[in-house]
């Protein structure tokens, strides 16, 4: 029987009795849901990626309010946004910000260190790919002090990163531990001994000369592994080196660098020990790709 002969005497009854009898068997039931075209767009999806870093920056400056409103907030902030937004093309938002935080504590180490000495400081300055710096607006008295706060830095920075590493044991994280790579690599390398990096101005205590070997083997790691990064602090070191090479002789520059041997032993003790331990914690949290 065709489907014609099957539906036709539906089609004979009145208007009146065939709306009667749809009405009785309802509408057909759908097991689908109908296609609507759209954009292509996925907006809220790209909302949740826009919004997850603001709100994760939001969390991590709520925590850090007190210390913050002490310096210049809106500027602080905003570099650390723009910061996070470089490093989150590369890696992700929940890196940037974790890359970011421990950049942050890095920085805070010197602020806090430098505030104990009673010296003026300015808040940490965010740079994409470049990290973070602050501006002493008066030196440490002598070499000892200048070494002090920049030893502070990675201090504080290593122990930020040994919590990362901490986390990832304890969940079995591959994101935590590559955190803390991160966290034990920029330490490490800001002990190169050569000025503007952290180990420059610590080795200041011990003797110049280590300036020299500093710069040598700095210059020879940018003939093996060039990029702009490393010839921008080859400059800078070269121009601060020659600077204070040239200016070592006068008097208040030989009591500024004269440090009793015991504290000399002291950043010898603190500079190689931490050195060692960063390179230790880099090679235990690798992750392979």
């Amino acid at each position: 029987m065709t489907d014609q002969e099957t539906w036709r005497p539906f089609k004979e009854l009145p208007p009146e009795e065939q709306r009667e009898f749809l009405a009785t068997i309802g509408e057909p039931h759908r097991d689908y849901e109908p296609i609507h075209p759209g954009s292509g767009t996925n907006w809220r999806g790209i909302g949740r990626k826009i919004w997850a870093p603001v709100l994760a920056v939001g969390a991590f400056l709520a925590k850090f309010g007190a210390l913050f409103f002490k310096f210049k907030f809106v500027t602080v902030a905003l570099s650390m946004l723009v910061s996070i937004g470089g490093y989150a093309l590369l890696w992700g938002w929940q890196f940037g910000v974790g890359f970011v935080a421990l950049i942050f504590c890095h920085e805070m180490g010197h602020v806090l260190e430098a505030r104990r000495q009673g010296l003026p400081v300015s808040a940490p300055l965010f740079i994409p790919f470049l990290g973070a710096m602050i501006t002493l607006k008066e030196m440490p008295h002598n070499a000892w002090r200048e070494a002090q706060v920049a030893l502070a830095g990675p201090l504080v920075g290593s122990l930020a990163a040994a919590a990362c590493w901490g986390i990832g044991a304890y969940t079995d994280s591959d994101f935590w531990r590559a955190l803390a790579f991160a966290g034990f690599f920029i330490n490490l390398f800001n002990l190169i001994p050569i000025v503007p990096l952290d180990g420059g101005r610590a080795v200041a205590a011990l003797h110049p000369l280590v300036w020299g070997l500093g710069l040598a083997g700095l210059l020879a790691l940018t003939f093996y592994r060039p990029n702009p990064f490393l010839i921008l602090i080859l400059v800078l070191g070269g121009l601060e080196v020659a600077k204070r090479w040239r200016t070592r002789h006068l008097a208040e520059m030989q009591d500024y660098y004269r440090v009793a041997p015991s504290r000399r032993l002291a950043v010898a003790v603190v500079y190689l020990g931490l050195a060692a331990a960063l390179a230790l914690g880099m090679a235990a949290t690798q992750v392979p790709h």
